[in-house]
């Protein structure tokens, strides 16, 4: 029982409680440019992405339809949808909303470059943020908790 659970926690994110203080410096000072849809994510992390959502890209473009309820209306609907992302140099903040009936909020940070992406950093987030600096200052607050149960 003892190594399920090791094995079970070996392949969860990594931990979002703290952000790390080198993570929180890069966060601090790095300039993210505005990210204004999935395809505009480096391949490295919307391959993460891919990953934390459990093998498929299941989210929608800022402003389209999507799954918001449990509760169907329109099959085929992405389950999330981005609000706002944005890239530094060699990280990605990555805000979404996911469905529900009390409908949730996350961010995700990861580290990428052209020959490796991994994501970091990430937990619940407040509803409401519009903008990835609005993220960035939620990140910075404390006010991500986490980690999260799912993607």
């Amino acid at each position: 029982m003892i190594l399920g659970s090791a094995m079970a926690a070996g392949s969860q994110p990594a931990d979002t409680s703290p952000l790390p203080a080198a993570l929180r410096a890069h966060v601090q000072n790095d300039r993210f440019e505005i990210v204004t849809s999935i395809r505009g994510l480096p391949l490295g992390v919307r391959d993460e992405l891919q990953t934390l959502f459990g093998g498929r890209l299941d989210i929608a473009e800022p402003g389209a339809r999507f799954q918001a309820t449990e509760v169907m209306s329109t099959a085929n609907l992405p389950i999330r949808r981005l609000v706002a992302a944005g890239c530094s140099m060699d990280h990605c903040l990555v805000y979404y909303q996911r469905r529900g009936n009390d409908p949730t909020w996350r961010v995700a940070l990861f580290h990428w470059t052209p020959a490796v992406t991994r994501f970091e950093w990430g937990g619940l987030a407040p509803g409401g943020l519009a903008t990835i600096d609005d993220v960035r200052k939620a990140v910075l607050a404390g006010a991500i908790k986490g980690p999260a149960q799912c993607w």
